[in-house]
């Protein structure tokens, strides 16, 4: 085979089969085929696309490329979720110790946020002595122990996705349906989990902007799943205003642990439920989604959800005294509060904008190196299709940073305050 030619067959509109997808692949990872090349191709699949069979094979090629963790010793059925990144998005830390305590098997390994979008990672490393990075067999055990693992991905696992999204961030072709899915889904794959639920973010604050390219997407990454026997599930969720009322690590985790002790928002106790229903129902510990739920809801009440969020936090080498102390975490040295100038209801709460404005106080990063700072972030007060009074506070700013006049400015923008109360639905669309 030749690179040329196939760059040349798929320009054409082409498909192109596993097996030229496997020598792309391959060649590429052992650095027998340039950039230059490879950037070709993505371009001629960024105007062309791939079908349902073309993207699957990337997907499998792609998971072939390194390691797979192999999770077949630990009994029962293996769950995973992958969110598609939002802002506020806490749900693992909720819904992992949730399922943990309905004795499922919660196995997941998650990346670090980039841009106005927060990293599970991250907000795990905001509890003092949690280890992202622990070894496989680590992994295995402590799921077998205590149902539950929340690590980083393991260094060979799904190598050709490291090298191509590099390449994709700078040739502008990050924003393909048959690019993201292959991508998410060959880590996914990786990972060794039975049943997978993609929660698919909507919206101003998520990577898929409207409702018919999201649902393009997770159509086409339960295909790929159910194509390579996995049980799928996909979620598609509203992120135009943020999850819950937290932005910023170290806020983040103290609301999931508030939710998990009952005292949480309800939309982050609502999507969390109705993605566990789901992983639930797929591990055959329920017969109905209603039940699955039902059983959730009381992992919550009967106190075994923290339990396990306890567990987790012990296990991985973290300081579970911030867990029972929430005031532990350390604060920020400037608090702001942002307030209305009129009365009314809040319409629209701009997901992006807060979450660019956290990522201006440094609970974000622009690029992979920069540095967190756990203790900053945003609060709101305030949620769409609230009251809102003039001067009445609309958000709480967490900065060691003492001017932030523009990002305070961001943040007065994101909120609309108009006559009317609109209530939009959190969970959009489930596909399966």
């Amino acid at each position: 085979m030749r690179m040329i030619d196939l760059i040349e067959k798929k320009k054409q509109g082409d498909k192109l089969t596993y097996d030229e997808l496997k020598y792309i692949i391959d060649s590429y990872v052992s650095g027998l085929i340039p950039d230059y090349q490879v950037s070709a191709l993505l371009m001629a699949i960024y105007f062309v696309g791939m079908d349902d069979i073309e993207t699957t094979n990337l997907s499998k090629v792609m998971l072939e490329s390194g390691d797979s963790l192999d999770l077949s010793s630990i009994d029962g059925i293996k769950v995973d979720k992958h969110s598609t990144g939002g802002v506020g998005d806490k749900t693992s830390l909720v819904l992992g110790p949730m399922v943990a305590a309905l004795g499922i098997k919660f196995a997941k390994m998650s990346g670090k946020g980039l841009g106005h979008t927060g990293g599970t990672l991250d907000k795990l490393e905001a509890i003092p002595g949690y280890r992202i990075n622990i070894s496989d067999e680590e992994f295995i055990e402590q799921v077998k122990d205590i149902n539950i693992a929340l690590v980083g991905q393991s260094g060979n696992l799904t190598p050709a996705d490291k090298k191509l999204y590099a390449l994709r961030d700078v040739t502008a072709t990050v924003d393909s349906i048959p690019l993201i899915a292959s991508s998410i889904m060959s880590k996914k794959l990786a990972s060794g989990a039975d049943a997978i639920v993609l929660d698919v973010k909507v919206g101003n604050g998520a990577f898929m902007k409207d409702l018919e390219s999201a649902r393009d997407l997770a159509r086409l990454m339960v295909k790929i799943g159910a194509n390579c026997g996995r049980k799928m599930t996909a979620v598609l969720t509203d992120m135009d205003e943020p999850l819950g009322y937290a932005v910023g690590n170290s806020l983040e985790v103290i609301e999931a642990i508030n939710t998990l002790n009952g005292n949480g928002p309800s939309d982050l106790l609502d999507l969390c439920v109705e993605i566990g229903a789901y992983l639930v129902v797929d591990a055959y510990k329920a017969s109905s989604i209603e039940e699955a739920k039902n059983m959730l809801l009381e992992t919550i009440r009967n106190k075994k959800a923290i339990e396990y969020l306890i567990k987790l936090v012990e296990k991985q080498g973290g300081d579970i005294s911030y867990i029972k102390d929430i005031n532990k975490f350390p604060k920020s040295k400037y608090v702001i509060e942002i307030k209305a100038a009129k009365n009314g209801y809040v319409s629209k709460i701009d997901s992006l904008m807060i979450g660019h404005a956290a990522m201006l106080l440094g609970a974000g990063r622009s690029k992979l190196e920069d540095k967190i700072d756990n203790s900053v972030g945003i609060v709101l007060n305030k949620k769409v299709s609230n009251y809102v009074s003039q001067d009445e506070v609309l958000a709480t700013v967490y900065s060691n940073k003492n001017n932030i006049d523009e990002v305070l400015e961001i943040i007065k923008a994101a909120f609309i305050i108009s006559n009317n109360s609109e209530i939009k639905s959190l969970i959009l669309e489930v596909i399966k």
